[in-house]
């Protein structure tokens, strides 16, 4: 039985517990949060104890931690992790700070202990299955990535105005596909933007809207589109266009019913949000990261996956703040 820690009792902490507690050999032991409510509630759910950081790491029982605790906190609570030598699931980002996020990254690796980034998407049943058929050759060689990644509506300011900015809190996501799907990296990138559907988020030093253009180093191309307002539901979806032909992920909806009458043709909405968009992928990620613990399956995610899709967001930010194309080649 591997006991486990989870650091952070939000919204996030409590899908992953709930998933966490459905793995055979894994049982949740700790949980942590500075907000005492939120983690007594969370812990008394699946019969777990409250405890500070510390004792968790200090429990030799404990053998995994999932960090899922605000962003500011990732770096300095994987640091400690790694010196405790416990595997580790991460949510995304690293950190927001590049050079901070590469030296977690070399802890790690000198520690040579387990690190999971939680990029979920490339635990999305739609996905996967594009990947593997795009992998087996159905379309030829990819040649162009198109994806269009939407929110129904933009979180609050303050929660802007230490977020890091679209393209370290949101675009980082589609970074990370893009170097997955098309397993390249990036040669250069250029980034635009705009503020379209609130004066506040840029009076906040951001924009809700933007556009991003990469080139990879073998050539191919991939183009984000993005914005923090679709009324009609959160869009998710892209395509790979090959050299014989097409592939594409659509949304998820509710149901797949299609309404015909005569009064015209209807169907549900896309998923709400992520929450419920991604519902099977974050299962599917936390399967996969005790299937490595205990089985010694590779992981699909790393701390490396992180760094790389952090590199990608500092360099968009760059290009729209500098209205140029940078090299990310030298």
């Amino acid at each position: 039985m591997m006991e486990v820690a989870v650091f952070g009792a939000g919204r996030i902490g409590k899908i992953h517990a709930g998933n966490l507690v459905r793995q055979p050999g894994v049982r949740l032991k700790y949980v942590s949060d500075v907000n005492a409510q939120a983690a007594q509630e969370l812990a008394a759910r699946y019969g777990a104890q409250v405890t500070a950081i510390d004792t968790a790491l200090a429990d030799r029982a404990i053998g995994a931690v999932l960090i899922a605790s605000s962003t500011d906190t990732h770096a300095d609570l994987l640091l400690r992790a790694v010196a405790a030598g416990k595997a580790i699931f991460c949510e995304k980002p690293v950190d927001l700070d590049l050079s901070r996020a590469r030296a977690c990254a070399m802890a790690v690796a000198r520690a040579r202990v387990t690190c999971m980034l939680g990029f979920q998407r490339r635990f999305d049943p739609t996905f996967e299955a594009l990947k593997t058929r795009l992998v087996a050759g159905e379309i030829g060689d990819p040649e162009m990535l198109v994806v269009t990644s939407r929110d129904p509506g933009a979180p609050p300011v303050s929660y802007l105005k230490s977020s890091g900015g679209i393209f370290k809190d949101m675009l980082i996501h589609d970074f990370d596909i893009f170097r997955w799907i098309l397993d390249d990296e990036a040669d250069s990138i250029s980034a635009t933007g705009s503020c379209l559907s609130d004066p506040a988020i840029a009076e906040a030093g951001d924009i809700d809207s933007a556009a991003v253009t990469i080139r990879t180093r073998r050539g191919r191309l991939c183009q984000i589109n993005t914005s923090r307002r679709a009324a009609y539901g959160y869009d998710q979806r892209f395509e790979v266009l090959g050299s014989k032909g097409m592939l594409q992920a659509a949304n998820h909806k509710p149901t797949e019913v299609v309404s015909s009458t005569v009064h015209g043709v209807s169907q549900d909405k896309p998923e709400h949000f992520f929450l419920e968009r991604y519902r099977a992928a974050y299962a599917r990620e936390i399967t996969h990261f005790f299937d490595a613990l205990l089985n010694g399956v590779g992981l699909r995610t790393t701390i490396d996956d992180g760094v790389k899709a952090l590199e990608l967001a500092e360099a968009a930010t760059s290009s729209w703040r500098e209205n140029r194309t940078i090299n990310l080649s030298k």
